[in-house]
């Protein structure tokens, strides 16, 4: 019996030997942060934008030491670990559990673009890794009570009453009296359009037409003329870069112009003022972010942009937050466990973010606004949200009066 318990004692004295060096060993060594992106397919022009984004915001934490990790005992270096979704939702699916599966990544960032990141999010629930999101109506996330993700991101209903916030700014003589409503034929159109509808029966605007636009079309002339005959003054308009651009040629050649044109998705990236050149100019454009923002690191960033790229964007700096906020929970926690993250997330407010103070609700939503800028010489220009000496709105002459 003696000799029995000797030999427990030195075993049991063995293994206590070994466990410091085992937990050593099991330590992580950086923090995994995955992405599925949209590289190629018809979202890789935002994918591209979106992956610069989060690089950057990955680069400026390593460059400060990196992210504090308990398990480590110190900061560890943060690794992004990116895998294309093709711009399409059921390769959404597949680039996550490749992610998750092969990658072994911590927590993961979104993809951009509604259909795309509620495949995303349906996969964080099945694999009970945290997804911090943007680019994803809240309309469509809210219902379904997700327990493994968070969204900011403004609801449809707060970026279509931004046109009639800016009409209100005009004076009376100025404001539209005439508005066609040309939302694309998608499910993100359809919903776009019927908030359009909402805000203007709220501002009491006049809705002269409201007919969806088809995707892809050669042609808009029809479509025009019956703009014309309508008498329509402002055109609100939701489509991709390419219908867009083929509807203000078109809308040029027949020599129809409105004093108020403003676009949603189609009209902000720099395709369309290439592609159009002057005639880009007066066009108003959606913007999920500015670097005229009075907010720490925007300018800075945007600038960044800008001498890599020689174009602005509108999109970065919101991107650039989304991985700030998953960071900062990672570093306030000191964890990369994904429901310690998320719960860090939900309910709490991040300040001093490149989007503004970014304040999440209890369910993990977070609203912003959607910001409005003007194409003036191949610039956006900030229209709204309106910041002290910033730009004033140009409403747009007839095509014959502009020089």
């Amino acid at each position: 019996m003696k000799k029995r318990a000797m030999l427990n004692a030195i075993a049991a004295a063995a293994m206590a030997a070994l466990l410091p060096a085992a937990a050593h060993a099991a330590a992580p060594a950086e923090v995994r942060i995955g992405a599925p992106i949209s590289l190629t397919g018809q979202l890789a022009a935002d994918g591209l934008d979106q992956k610069w984004a989060y690089e950057q915001a990955v680069a400026d934490v390593n460059a400060k030491g990196g992210l504090f990790v308990k398990a480590a005992g110190k900061k560890l270096p943060v690794k992004l670990v990116v895998a294309d979704d093709q711009s399409d939702p059921a390769k959404v699916t597949d680039a996550m559990e490749r992610l998750i599966k092969v990658e072994k990544v911590d927590l993961l960032l979104s993809t951009h673009g509604g259909d795309l990141n509620m495949a995303g999010a349906l996969a964080a629930e099945k694999y009970k890794k945290f997804y911090m999101i943007t680019t994803l109506w809240p309309h469509m996330w809210t219902p379904k009570k997700f327990k493994w993700s968070a969204l900011f991101f403004y609801d449809a209903g707060g970026g279509a009453e931004v046109p009639f916030l800016i009409w209100e700014t005009l004076a009376p003589a100025e404001r539209p009296k005439k508005t066609a409503v040309v939302m694309e034929d998608s499910p993100d159109g359809q919903g776009f359009g019927g908030a359009f509808a909402a805000m203007a029966k709220k501002h009491k605007a006049n809705v002269e037409m409201n007919e969806p636009l088809a995707m892809g079309a050669k042609d808009y002339s029809a479509y025009i003329l019956k703009m014309k005959a309508k008498g329509v003054d402002s055109i609100l308009l939701f489509c991709n870069p390419t219908d867009a651009i083929t509807l203000v040629r078109q809308m040029k050649e027949q020599n129809f112009s409105v004093p108020y044109f403003h676009g949603w998705k189609g009209t902000w990236t720099g395709e369309f003022h290439e592609a159009l050149q002057s005639a880009s100019d007066y066009v108003l454009a959606d913007g999920f972010w500015s670097m005229d923002y009075p907010y720490p690191g925007a300018k800075e960033l945007g600038e960044r942009y800008e001498k890599q790229y020689k174009k602005q964007s509108v999109t970065a700096g919101m991107f650039y937050a989304n991985a700030q906020v998953l960071m900062q929970a990672i570093d306030k926690t000191g964890s990369v466990e994904p429901k310690t993250v998320r719960d860090a997330v939900a309910g709490h407010e991040f300040k001093a973010t490149v989007q503004g103070d970014v304040k999440f609700q209890p369910n993990g939503l977070a609203l912003i606004s959607s910001s409005a800028n003007q194409w003036w010489k191949g610039r956006l220009q900030l229209v709204y949200p309106a910041t002290k000496g910033g730009w004033k709105l140009k409403l747009a002459p007839p095509w014959s009066q502009r020089t």
